[in-house]
């Protein structure tokens, strides 16, 4: 620290007197010039004066900060983060800035109405004077700008004017915010970066290249949209094109069917006009050959009805000879079908006798068969009269069947028994297992919200379910897994109390596990996880610090503690680090007393319905700080689980299983008893059976003996006579062939009746032929002369009823045609022509020429055009004015298309040259950056840059900062993240790339609130040693460094200011410190040491 005769300026700090503001001359009036004087290094905007009166610990201060490094020096509690707080709310901060309360009346002292903050910023030309008083009653703020009464939009317009920006991290860092500043993005550092040390211009410029980029993406996205639909256009209008074409096509068809509809009446009317006169000049023909042929046919007429008159006798005689022959050849068919019949009967009468014939064959054959059986038993009956009596061994066997039958009864009861528990079990087990999959779908419905929400923690989680076995210690799922809050009301207070960070974190017994699991997951897999190691020794039995019962008459009804349930090793780390078992939670009674309830020992934290407050007491002064946030709705812990009541039912299903598998042993073991007792039941059936044969064989040989006997003299009085049979068959036969004899007598006779009358009607027919034979020839010539004749008689009616016909046709068509070409009925074509215009005439004229002259050739050609026309569907003069519709619309946008494209392209060229202003100075400063950042980890033996980075050098939206740090010298350059690094390493980091940006001095002062806390020793003491190098030199800004303890045989520069904070009701107030009878005790103290 400087001698006291080189450092006049000094900053008084008491949080409990009651003293009046005096100016800056008046405090210190002996060394007014040579503060002046000092003024010259100040940069502009730094801080000259910060006057604080009721607020937070302070009751009246006022500081007086150096213009290089400020070092803020205080136990904890004494006020320091007060001043950090006093300069971001006077500089038209928001509280959200700071991380405490969300309300600025919080910020005015326990007790008090109102406090207000007064700040002095050094400006040339006149420093400037902002001042804000607080209303704690309404959270309302009074602002004052040089003494002048002004709005809260002026203060921030004069601060910005001085570029001081107290939410940028890069400037103000305040003791809440110091994890934040490793969890910023490259793109939110690199603004930061750019708002503390870069131009004025810089960040205007990377503004205006991100809306010249939005802009450029506009215009090109309208550029594509207008080229896509003007492409459109012109593919349709193709299309369309074509269909005009067709269009024109199918009129000049339709024309050619018009011409040729015109002509085809005249061509009709001509061919049918020459076809009847053809027709009449036939039709006379006709007439006369008529006349001819009925003059030649009058003689054979008369000759042919001669020989008709001769026929009719002649045919009538054959006729009754005919019906005499069919009369005797049906007497011959009756007699032959008696000779049928008796040759039948013949054959059935000896069918009979050879049936007798085979039956008495058959006969002796089984007497002979009957007589063997019957020795073959006298034999065997002989041989089973010499065995012994089996009767005891039947009944032997009878009372062992017995016996087997009621131990299978007894078995089949068993069966039973088992069969019915069983089923009383299963039903037991499925009852259990639905509930138990209940508890476990609301666990899966955690585990995705735990995915939706954070998904590296999930992908862990499943590496973890698979290698459980590689730990040798207790490892537990992230914790908002394994604690089940007993009651879902309770849940948003387990949740506030508990960061996220923990909540998703895996929680383990044993450390090496710990360091195991993250090489896997964070180095090997490059997850973002966290991970805790539970205390060594278990806190999660410890006590509160008070009964409940003492604390209810304040509405605590309860610790968070009792609210959860968690394995052992998870709730000793709550414990350890949240106290939950010291954590009161109390209703709408405590919030109605949350003044007296603060003022209770040992509460540090504590819960109303709605709102959590911590309470802050000095260990100086003993004085109370609180602050107070809303307690926010639960996420993730609103689905309990009863972990008892699941730990019951798994340890039923286990019983229950256990239960069933000794059942299936015992129903298995009886199942081989019975398969046993089946076993010696079917042998002892066997026994009995042959034994009972054995026994009834006799009595059953004797019984066939007779049996066969009886048969054997049945079947011998049974013989059949045979030659009694075959006379009586002759008999028969020749009783039929007599029969026979008659019949073929009267079949002759009938024979030879048949035969004369055949030949008769033979001469007969000969005497006809000839008659029919002459009759036949006159007809047939009489016959070609009537076919001529009836010929020609048609043919004269049919050529009449045509000539008719044509004539009426000629009419119509002449009047058809007529009435086409607009001619008068009664007027002829020549007349009509006079009467129409000759141009008219003549080009109809040299149409009909160019079209056929035939009717089937204009019907060809007329089918061929309309078949033409029919091809062309769909298509009408809207399709053609459509076409020149889109053309002119082509047209137009083509002319837009290159305006938009011409002011694309100017476009492009101005961000070129924006991108020129603003990417060259960036580069350059990133990297005076990196090349201080980098000197201050090399002089700290490890390894650090930053560089410029972006993945599209187009996309200036994200274009960010990285900061990339090696703190072990076998590791590689791992980039800052909130997980990858240490607390301690984080701070480093953020230290020293705060302090590369403060030798850039673009902002008038910097913050940076307890950032040693989580540094070891040796990078604290590197730390403060670049810090004080740094912040001390002549061209750098001024520099607030808040720390609640120092190394020993620190470094100090004589450029230093040390702010020293005490608190407490014995402090002298500011007008009663003197500093050099101060200074003289300590070197006298140390003289004497």
């Amino acid at each position: 620290m400087a001698e006291p005769s080189k450092r006049q300026r000094l900053s008084h700090i008491n949080s409990s007197s009651q003293t009046s503001s005096k100016s800056l001359s008046s405090i210190f009036t002996d060394s007014q010039d040579e503060g002046l004087e000092g003024e010259g290094r100040y940069v502009e905007g730094s801080i000259l004066r910060i006057t604080m009166k009721n607020f937070l610990t302070y009751d009246y201060s006022v500081v007086y900060p150096g213009p290089n490094l400020n070092m803020i020096v205080g136990a904890n509690g004494t006020g320091k983060s007060s001043i950090v707080c006093a300069i971001c709310l006077c500089l038209a901060g928001k509280t959200a800035v700071l991380g405490r309360g969300d309300k600025v009346g919080l910020y005015v002292k326990r007790g008090c109405k109102k406090g207000h903050v007064e700040i002095e910023l050094y400006k040339r030309g006149g420093n400037v004077v902002i001042f804000r008083e607080i209303h704690a009653e309404n959270n309302q703020s009074l602002w004052m700008l040089n003494d002048r009464q002004c709005s809260q939009k002026a203060v921030e317009e004069e601060v910005k004017a001085l570029r001081i920006q107290v939410s940028n991290l890069c400037q103000f860092l305040p003791q809440e915010k110091v994890g934040e500043f490793a969890k910023m993005s490259k793109i939110e550092l690199l603004e930061a970066t750019e708002k503390s040390v870069g131009p004025p211009e810089m960040y205007e410029y990377h503004c205006e290249l991100k809306n010249f980029r939005n802009k450029e993406r506009e215009l090109e996205n309208i550029v594509k949209e207008k080229a896509s639909f003007l492409e459109k256009a012109k593919q349709r209008n193709e299309r369309n094109k074509h269909d005009v074409n067709r269009y024109y096509e199918k009129k000049r068809h339709l024309d050619v069917i018009e011409l040729l509809e015109k002509k085809k009446p005249w061509v009709e009317y001509e061919t049918t006009r020459k076809e009847l006169e053809g027709v009449k000049k036939e039709r006379d023909e006709a007439k006369k050959q008529l006349l001819s042929l009925k003059q030649t046919q009058a003689p054979m007429v008369k000759k042919i009805q001669q020989i008709e008159e001769q026929l009719k006798p002649t045919e009538a005689q054959i006729k009754a000879k005919t019906a005499a022959i069919k009369e005797a050849s049906l007497k011959c068919k009756q007699k032959q079908d008696q000779l049928d019949r008796k040759n039948k009967e013949i054959d059935d009468i000896k069918q009979k006798c050879r049936l007798k014939q085979m039956e008495e064959e058959d006969h002796q054959k089984r007497i002979s068969n009957t007589r063997r059986t019957i020795e073959d038993l006298k034999a065997e009956l002989a041989k089973v009269g010499d065995q012994p009596d089996v009767t005891p061994r039947i009944n032997a066997v009878n009372a062992d069947l017995r016996r087997i039958q009621e131990e299978r009864a007894k078995i089949e009861g068993e069966k039973g028994d088992l069969r019915r528990e069983k089923d009383n079990l299963c039903a037991e087990s499925r009852m259990l297992e639905k509930k138990l999959n209940d508890m476990n779908n609301m666990m899966n419905a955690k585990e995705e919200k735990l995915r939706g929400r954070h998904r590296d923690t999930h992908t862990a989680l499943q590496w973890l379910r698979q290698n459980k076995q590689l730990f040798r210690g207790n490892v537990y799922e992230p914790m908002m897994l394994v604690i089940n809050v007993k009651d879902h009301r309770f849940a948003k207070y387990v949740e506030n109390h508990i960061s996220f960070h923990d909540l998703r974190a895996f929680v383990f017994q044993r450390k090496d596990d710990m360091e195991k699991f993250m090489i896997e997951v964070r180095d090997k897999m490059n997850l973002k996880v966290n991970s805790i190691c539970a205390p060594e020794e278990s806190c999660s039995k410890r006590p509160p610090s008070r009964n409940i019962e003492s604390l209810r008459r304040f509405g605590f009804f309860t610790y968070l503690r009792e609210m959860f349930d968690a394995p052992d090793e998870v709730m000793s780390y709550l414990c350890h680090q949240y106290r939950v078992h010291d954590v009161p939670v109390g209703n709408e009674r405590t919030k109605s007393m949350i003044k007296t309830v603060i003022e209770e020992p040992y509460l540090k934290v504590l819960y109303t319905t709605e709102e959590r407050y911590t309470v802050k007491r000095s260990f100086y002064s003993n004085k109370i700080s609180t602050s107070n946030s809303a307690v926010h709705p639960s996420q993730y812990l609103t689905i309990t689980v009863d972990a008892e009541e699941k730990r019951q039912l798994e340890q039923q299903m286990k019983s229950c299983e256990s239960k069933l598998r000794d059942i299936d042993e015992r129903m298995k073991a009886l199942q081989k008893e019975a398969v046993a007792l089946d076993r010696r039941d079917n042998e002892l059936l066997a026994e009995k059976k042959r034994l009972s044969e054995l026994k009834g064989k006799k009595r059953q040989l004797e019984q066939k003996i007779s049996t066969k006997q009886d048969s054997l003299k049945q079947m011998e009085q049974n013989i059949i006579d045979l030659k009694k049979i075959e006379e009586e068959t002759k008999e028969k036969i020749a009783a039929v062939n007599a029969e026979k004899v008659t019949i073929v007598t009267a079949f002759m006779a009938q024979m030879k009746l048949r035969a004369k009358l055949t030949m008769e009607k033979v001469h007969l027919a000969l005497e006809t032929v000839g008659l029919t034979a002459e009759k036949n020839k006159l007809e047939n010539d009489c016959r070609e002369g009537a076919s001529d004749l009836r010929t020609t008689d048609q043919k004269c009616s049919r050529l009449e009823q045509r000539k008719v016909q044509l004539t009426d046709q000629c009419k119509g068509l002449l009047k058809r045609a007529k009435a086409i070409c607009k001619m008068q009925p009664d007027q002829s074509l020549p007349e009509d022509l006079r009467n129409v215009s000759v141009l008219h005439i003549t080009q109809l004229l040299r149409a009909f020429s160019k079209l056929p002259d035939t009717l089937d050739e204009v019907d060809a050609m007329l089918n061929e055009e309309r078949s033409r026309a029919e091809c062309f569907t769909g298509l009408s003069e809207n399709v053609v004015d459509e076409y020149n519709r889109r053309e002119q619309e082509i047209k137009q946008m083509e002319k837009e298309l290159e305006e938009k494209s011409n002011a694309l392209n100017a476009y492009r060229q101005n961000i070129s040259e924006a991108k020129e202003r603003w990417l060259n100075p960036l580069k350059h400063l990133v990297e005076q950056i990196n090349e201080k950042f980098s000197a201050f980890f090399r002089s700290m033996q490890c390894a650090g840059e930053v560089d410029l980075h972006s993945e599209n050098e187009e996309e200036y939206d994200k274009y960010g900062i990285r900061i990339r740090v090696k703190f072990h010298a076998t590791t590689q350059l791992h980039e800052l993240t909130p997980y990858h690094q240490s607390g301690g390493e984080r701070s480093v980091s953020t230290m020293l790339y705060l302090m590369a940006l403060q030798e850039l001095n673009r902002c008038p002062f910097r913050v940076v609130d307890e950032i040693n806390q989580g540094m070891d020793p040796v990078n604290e003491r590197r730390v403060f040693d670049i810090v004080v190098r740094t912040a001390c030199k002549e061209t750098t800004s001024q520099y607030f460094f808040i720390t609640p303890k120092l190394l020993q045989n620190l470094t100090y520069a004589e450029e230093m200011t040390i702010l020293c904070v005490h608190n407490g009701p014995h402090m002298l107030s500011p007008n009663q410190w003197d500093e050099r009878a101060f200074v003289r005790r300590c070197l006298e103290r140390k003289a004497r040491a």
